[in-house]
């Protein structure tokens, strides 16, 4: 029995990066033999065994056959006789198909080592085709490799699949954890352009691939392509640290301008309401958890308002407090607004750049927030006990009127006392 690190743990240690976790290949051992050392099976398709120790995977050397489409359409085979070069060559890319051994010896039958010098993704043979998965690790992995390229012949490989369906074979809910782990790199744009250089941003969120070539008011966005504006909205809210739900709202919150009249652009009025059936629809399709969906579709109805809160009278500004549910959920409205500061900076044109641009809106209605949720409600609606009908308008004309009183800007409108 040969015992080996494979993977991301020896391409990661190699490039100088932190390892968290170590994946093995067993040569030379059958199940039985794991089972007599402690190992605890928990491999449905294939023998893996986690160690009774680390807990860390130890899977038997294996090859593999495609018998149907999509990424679960394979046949696998454990013996003792599988080699290690037999079970490296069913990897995705060159620089997944190092070896270490024991001792810190590397295997490396197919120049991964040289890939990794030539920061290049390459992968290790035409099998690579037969797992669909593959072009969304890539993309994945563009987004965390920063200064990596796809070899032409690679990409070629991934158009190819693309042409024949396979993406088309993917469940959903790979795609979005594929999607949702790139969104988390450094740099998230790159994913979504090696998925439109293959094709499958098409096939995989046709809503988000129609955006390239929509114009948008150079004024205001000098970008001007509404595909480019989302990818630069995507990489501030990665440069900024922030959470998966708020990149997903940042992903998805101009869908609408796809979907505007051809005629009427670059203006794009109306686009917030109607891109948010679309995205409802995309969340739904690729079983997108609920609190990214909630934000995602909040910000695409909102961040027009948003944009022009220090416009907003005090009555408007907590109607929508109250239309995004800000009283029970005021962290989701926080992330709303740090969503729609991405979507304010990430705008980069030839000659502007508004990344650095200060966006007063944020604090301006986290202040209206703050002083809204400041009212009694129930000392409100314990003075109403004979008149309970009375309570909601009640509760809104004070919250309307603490906004006033913290933002003298806003004013009270007539509608506030109506």
């Amino acid at each position: 029995m040969q015992i080996y690190v494979v993977g991301g743990a020896v391409r990661d240690r190699l490039l100088g990066l932190d390892v968290q976790d170590h994946d093995h290949v067993v040569v030379g051992a059958t199940p039985e033999d794991m089972l007599a050392q402690g190992f605890r099976p928990v491999g449905k398709d294939f023998p893996v065994f986690l160690h009774p120790k680390t807990q860390e995977e130890y899977a038997l050397a294996r090859t593999e056959r495609k018998t149907a489409p999509g990424y679960k359409g394979f046949v696998f085979h454990t013996s003792p006789d599988v080699t290690l070069e037999q079970d490296l060559i069913r990897r995705d890319l060159t620089i997944n198909a190092i070896a270490r051994a024991e001792d810190g010896t590397l295997t490396d039958p197919y120049g991964g080592v040289r890939d990794l010098e030539l920061r290049l993704f390459r992968h290790v043979s035409p099998a690579f085709e037969e797992d669909p998965v593959r072009i969304l690790r890539v993309a994945r992995f563009a987004a965390r490799f920063t200064d990596f390229t796809i070899a032409p012949e690679t990409l070629t490989l991934m158009q190819q699949m693309v042409a024949k369906g396979e993406v088309d074979a993917l469940v959903p809910e790979r795609v979005w954890q594929e999607l949702s782990r790139g969104l988390m790199e450094a740099k998230p744009s790159r994913m979504l352009e090696v998925l439109r250089a293959c094709g499958a941003l098409a096939r995989i969120v046709p809503e988000l691939d129609a955006l390239w070539g929509v114009p948008q008011p150079e004024k205001w966005h000098p970008e001007i392509d509404t595909g480019s504006h989302v990818l630069q909205v995507l990489d501030c809210a990665a440069e900024l640290g922030m959470e998966l739900p708020v990149r997903v709202a940042c992903l998805l919150h101009d869908l609408g301008k796809g979907v505007t009249p051809a005629a009427n652009w670059p203006a794009h009025h109306g686009h917030e309401d109607l891109g948010v059936p679309l995205v409802e629809a995309v969340c739904q399709r690729l079983r997108v958890p609920t609190e990214c969906r909630d934000l995602a579709v909040m910000t695409t109805r909102e961040h027009g308002n948003v944009g022009r809160a220090l416009q907003l009278r005090a009555n408007t500004m907590v109607k929508l407090l109250e239309r995004c549910d800000a009283f029970r959920k005021p962290a989701r409205f926080i992330q709303m607004l740090a969503a729609t500061e991405c979507d304010s900076r990430g705008r980069i044109g030839a000659q502007a750049s508004y990344r650095d641009t200060p966006f007063p809106q944020r604090a301006h209605l986290e202040q209206a927030l703050a002083a809204a949720r400041a009212v009694d409600a129930g000392a409100i609606a314990r003075s109403c006990s004979e008149q309970p009908a009375q309570i909601p308008q009640r509760v809104h004309q004070a919250r309307v009127h603490a906004v006033a009183a913290a933002l003298p800007s806003a004013g009270v409108d007539d509608a506030a006392t109506s």
